[in-house]
């Protein structure tokens, strides 16, 4: 699937890539405040870092002079990262004040995104969060004593819900609420939870039983069980969507239109070595071949313009 990005996504997504001006991809040394959210074997992963000018007398007053993250993720989780550490540089706030931005602060900032794709903003945000509180404990700022709380062990307390990605149910009904959210698409638009599987919509517990505890039980509309999706049976290869000829021929016609050209003004070239499933093996060559970043470029260049426009379940492996 081809999504539909604002020219400003698109922007902050291919500077980030290449490593332009301005750019906040990568991470502070010794940081104040570090902030991780997401699951690197699902995909999508955020690791936030930010340094404070440090007040002399009250922690409270710090000022976040410099951000940076790492996201293994899509092109939206790219640009939403870059979004979330331009606001906070040009905003001058203090950690506390940090904390007001929401994922639709970051959504404005990149001119929209597909609803597909805001769980790549709430994604940011947590880890914000996440960091901010790494602060205080570090700072010794007592959140509660201000008002403020950040439940920082909902994921690691509570009862796992989305096996997949790790999400549990204080989490869960607390983004339903807080997000809210209606349906089971919602659920996974915003935080990815039912995304993989599906075997959490429907079973005791899921997800559906989440947004009836919040929102109360929807009247039944039919009288005949309805025809699910079959869910995906964990542990095995995801199968592409499409022939593996046609699945074969858009691979190589994405990295011929979106990947190669940015190689080779760097005298460099890609050679695809294999594809199985929705695997897809790759070499880099000529003056990219001995690159130090080259498997940044597989990464975030190669593997993004195919997730973004032939399957978002693509990975590509250098060998």
């Amino acid at each position: 699937m081809t999504w539909n990005y604002s020219q400003k996504t698109t922007d902050l997504f291919m500077n980030a890539v290449q490593g332009g001006p301005g750019s906040h991809l990568g991470e502070i040394e010794d940081p104040d405040g570090l902030g991780e959210h997401g699951s690197i074997a699902c995909g999508d992963a955020l690791r936030f870092t930010f340094k404070v000018d440090r007040h002399p007398e009250d922690p409270t007053k710090d000022v976040i002079t410099e951000a940076r993250y790492l996201t293994f993720g899509c092109t939206s989780a790219i640009a939403a990262s870059e979004a979330l550490c331009a606001i906070i540089e040009e905003g001058n706030f203090t950690p506390i004040q940090a904390l007001e931005i929401s994922n639709d602060d970051i959504v404005k900032y990149l001119e929209g995104l597909p609803k597909q794709k805001i769980h790549c903003s709430v994604m940011g945000a947590e880890a914000l969060e996440a960091a901010i509180f790494n602060w205080a404990q570090r700072r010794g700022v007592d959140l509660a004593e201000l008002g403020i709380d950040i439940r920082h062990d909902e994921q690691e307390e509570g009862r796992l819900v989305c096996t997949c990605f790790g999400l549990t149910e204080p989490y869960l009904l607390r983004k339903i609420e807080e997000l809210q959210l209606k349906t089971i698409p919602d659920i996974t638009d915003a935080v990815k939870a039912g995304g993989a599987c599906m075997s959490c919509h429907h079973t005791p517990g899921g997800l559906q039983d989440l947004l009836n505890q919040v929102w109360g039980k929807p009247p039944t509309t039919f009288k005949e069980l309805p025809i699910l999706t079959t869910a995906g049976v964990p542990g095995e290869p995801a199968k592409p969507s499409m022939s593996p000829f046609k699945f074969a021929k858009e691979v190589e016609r994405v990295i011929d239109e979106s990947a190669r050209p940015h190689l080779q003004k760097d005298g460099g070239d890609l050679e695809v070595v294999d594809i199985k499933d929705t695997v897809v093996y790759c070499r880099l060559t000529g003056a990219c071949s001995d690159c130090m970043s080259s498997g940044t470029t597989i990464k975030m260049l190669v593997e993004q313009a195919l997730k973004d426009q032939v399957d978002e379940r693509i990975r590509v492996v250098s060998v």
